[in-house]
């Protein structure tokens, strides 16, 4: 009887066992099958953001070629303005210039060539240009290019412009040509 009941017990201990393997296994197998997902969920996520990586880098090389194109065509046009502003002054002196082969009153031509220096003068100003003041005024190595050095008229001219050989030019704020200057010294 002693046997029995020891061959009984050693029966239903493996019967535990063998219950309790197949609830491990059971288990190690939704665990690896919560890895696999894990692992696709982080393979889907990658393929993802490789996709969106390649959507954004295309998007941003179009951007820049769009933009390079922009640029260019805007450097070949933009004087474009001011040319087409240009254009009537070149009419008129070739109108002048007919009229010279016919003229014999200096006068006329005078008054025509003074007319289109003032219509040159104010679509230039419309445009941006100013001209630069500089007789009389205080040497500035900034805004003016001396010549040369002659010795001043009078006290009050040293240091000072005294002739300007050429005019100088302002594009909105900025010196677009120096003065050519001779300072008194």
């Amino acid at each position: 009887m002693l046997k029995k009941k020891k061959t009984e017990e050693m029966d239903s201990t493996e019967n535990i066992k063998g219950e309790m393997d197949e609830t491990t296994q059971n288990a190690g197998n939704s665990a690896v099958e919560n890895e696999l997902s894990a692992e696709e969920k982080l393979k889907n996520e990658l393929v993802a953001a490789n996709d969106k990586y390649l959507r954004l880098f295309a998007e941003f090389d179009n951007f820049r070629r769009r933009t390079t194109k922009e640029r260019e065509e805007a450097r070949k046009t933009e004087g474009k303005d001011v040319i087409v502003a240009l254009i009537p002054l070149m009419d008129d002196f070739e109108r002048g210039i007919r009229s010279m082969d016919n003229a014999t009153d200096v006068a006329a031509v005078k008054a025509g060539v003074e007319l289109i220096y003032n219509k040159l003068s104010s679509t230039l100003a419309q445009k941006g240009l100013k001209p630069m003041e500089a007789l009389g005024e205080t040497f500035d190595a900034d805004l003016h290019e001396a010549i040369t050095n002659i010795p001043a008229p009078t006290d009050d001219l040293k240091g000072k412009v005294v002739d300007q050989m050429e005019k100088g030019y302002y594009l909105g704020d900025k010196v677009i040509r120096f003065a050519k200057v001779i300072v008194g010294a």
